[in-house]
């Protein structure tokens, strides 16, 4: 902290000058940008649709309420859809996951200059794609269905996976490894004895936390052709039947709650 003396006495502040000069300009930018940008946003807003929002929530809600119960005979097929297509996506990812963090890890990569860049680069490249936009390039590619709806979630799960993975395998401890190396065991060995038996926790957790996450993913990939229930709920919005969209609305919900406990189980039983 900065010291004025004034005489013999000493006054102490927070900033100097420039300090508190810089910041206030800093705020000054900040709010300038603000202005900006919510004059653009005001400019391509239809403010009468705002205003009007809550009546037509209002009307939206009558029509859904109460739901059509009777229509839950056809939502058995389309949610066993939606949990095949998280299983299964999972478990791809999984399987390709696993040698693309040992590939990416500074302590397990057979070359920090050539291999290590090219697996960042898969797990970048999954991460920054939605699992909506590589559904709808699979459509594209492979056709409307559940098997574009699995390939979309498993390429989206590989780079989430191995990212985690990877750090979990820069951070283990190097001492079991070492002292495995030390009797002589080849490079397999150490990596079975030394450094898989402590991700072993972080990767069963990875993979039911990501289990989870593409619960939720799997029932909207519907909406653009890659089965499951978001399928259903495409084409009841389609036709504007506001009971049945509410009753899959719930049903979605059950799915998620349900998917949530059994993750938050099994991830409290491993740790």
């Amino acid at each position: 902290m900065p010291v004025l003396e004034k005489g013999n006495a000493q006054t102490w502040r927070r900033r100097t000058t420039g300090e508190n000069l810089f910041r206030w300009f800093g705020w000054l930018i900040g709010v300038a940008i603000f202005a900006v940008c919510w004059q653009r946003i005001s400019e391509a807003t239809t403010w009468f649709f705002v205003w009007d929002a809550p009546r037509i929530a209002g009307d939206i809600w009558t029509r859904a309420t109460p739901p059509r119960w009777e229509y839950i005979t056809q939502l058995g097929r389309p949610i066993w859809d939606t949990l095949n297509i998280a299983t299964l996506g999972t478990l791809i990812a999984i399987c390709l996951a696993v040698p693309v963090a040992f590939m990416a890890a500074r302590n397990t990569t057979p070359s920090v200059l050539f291999i290590r860049p090219v697996a960042l680069l898969v797990i970048v490249s999954s991460r920054s794609i939605n699992s909506l936009i590589w559904a709808l390039l699979l459509i594209a590619i492979i056709g409307p269905g559940v098997f574009a709806g699995i390939i979309a979630i498993a390429i989206r799960s590989i780079g989430f996976c191995a990212k985690l993975l990877y750090e979990a395998i820069e951070e283990i401890d190097h001492t079991q490894v070492e002292a495995i190396s030390a009797t002589g065991a080849s490079r397999w060995q150490v990596m079975a004895y030394g450094i898989v038996p402590q991700i072993l926790p972080a990767f069963a957790g990875i993979s039911v936390f990501r289990w989870d996450i593409n619960i939720r993913e799997s029932t909207v990939l519907g909406l653009v052709g890659a089965g499951g229930i978001g399928l259903q709920l495409s084409a009841s919005l389609n036709v504007l039947a506001w009971p049945q969209v509410s009753l899959i609305l719930l049903v979605i919900l059950a799915a998620v709650m349900i998917s949530e406990w059994v993750s938050a189980k099994v991830r409290g039983a491993i740790i």
